[in-house]
């Protein structure tokens, strides 16, 4: 009796081990697809060992990397970009610590957002608005092509550009003011994105029209705070996006804007009504929804970091930036990881919003 009772004790002690290992197994492949879902931003013009960034990679399986020029929390040009030769050794060195492909991005708009110069030793590019003003879409490709080109060689393989909204106001801090913004035709705007993606796309460089559902009527810099649009927002700023889904249109990003008539409670990232019912089932779009920059004030000034992934993911987003560059959070990644785990594990967030988003970003890093 006694020998059967400690082989009953012993063989629940293993079941115990095995159930123990197999939930520790799970936990550890769920983390490491929700790193896939994220995209950070990091300093430092190459890699050293120890790095956060280098341990985002290989140790919680980071998804995606942006780089910038300047770094803004210490108002200094010292961030990523020195100069070509620097850029590329870089990005190889990225991708080597990566099992999966890394998405490696930049804003390269043109005009007055970009990030590589020719103080770098890139070309100078021209705005949307000289090129929208311009209205030859030849020149437009033309462009873009010699930046895709160049952009490709240099390791980065997705382009924040083109901007898609309407140039509905042209005192807008963030877009108009800026020559962000082919044109006030919405027209012009979708001729002269799809010449801008088709160049982008035959570099092998993925291009991401922004921001859904329209910031060109804002008043305000969502960079800043909230930018509120419920008066000035037309459904007219729609039109060049869902010209655009039926192109090969891979990735859009959304907008922090608030517009009560479209979501009386979250700004356009963060709500489910835009985000799955507007652009997914009613405009018909299958690819990426990439947040703007989760770390904006627009987010960061109404929400907290758990409630803002909890809202983000649950309303459809597939990918979340991270820039590190309004406020610099060296643990954000580990950070974001856990927490999203844990909304997954009392859920609040289910495991197939995680992996409905994790497949597809896999189906697109398939053409990295």
């Amino acid at each position: 009796m006694k020998v059967f009772w400690l082989t009953a004790v012993f063989a629940a002690g293993l079941g115990m081990f095995a159930c123990s290992n197999t939930e520790a197994a799970q936990d550890d492949e769920l983390k490491q697809k929700i790193g896939q879902l994220l995209m950070v931003g990091f300093r430092g013009f190459e890699l050293e060992d120890g790095m956060t960034v280098v341990r985002d990679i290989e140790e919680r399986n980071l998804g995606g990397v942006i780089l910038f020029d300047y770094d803004v929390p210490r108002d200094e040009p010292k961030r990523n970009i020195r100069d070509l030769d620097q850029v590329r050794q870089l990005n190889a060195d990225l991708q080597s610590h990566a099992e999966t492909p890394l998405m490696v991005a930049i804003d390269q708009e043109g005009g007055n957002v970009a990030r590589l110069k020719p103080e770098h030793g890139f070309h100078e590019m021209r705005s949307h608005q000289s090129l929208g003003d311009e209205n030859d879409t030849d020149k437009t490709y033309e462009e873009s092509a010699k930046t895709a080109e160049r952009l490709a060689d240099l390791g980065f393989n997705i382009n924040y550009a083109p901007v898609t909204d309407v140039n509905r106001n042209p005192e807008n801090p963030i877009i108009g003011k800026l020559e962000r913004s082919f044109s006030e035709d919405p027209d012009v705007v979708a001729q002269h994105a799809r010449a801008f993606m088709q160049a982008h796309h035959e570099y092998g460089v993925y291009s991401t029209i922004k921001h859904f559902p329209g910031h060109g009527s804002s008043r305000d810099d969502t960079h800043l705070g909230i930018a509120d649009v419920t008066e000035y927002w037309d459904e007219v700023e729609l039109q060049p996006f869902q010209e655009l889904i039926d192109s090969d249109l891979q990735l859009i990003m959304t907008a922090h804007i608030f517009n009560e008539h479209l979501d009386s409670d979250h700004p356009a990232t963060l709500s489910q009504n835009v985000v799955t019912n507007i652009l997914r089932e009613e405009m018909g779009y299958e690819g990426i929804i990439v947040s703007d920059d989760m770390q904006m004030n627009a987010i960061t000034d109404f929400y907290g970091l758990e409630e803002a992934l909890e809202l983000g993911i649950n309303a459809g987003l597939d990918l979340l930036v991270f820039a590190n560059n309004s406020v610099y959070e060296e643990d954000i990644t580990e950070r974001a990881v856990s927490k999203i785990a844990a909304m997954v594990e009392d859920g609040r967030v289910s495991r197939s919003r995680i992996e409905e988003s994790y497949e597809r970003v896999m189906k697109f890093k398939e053409n990295l």
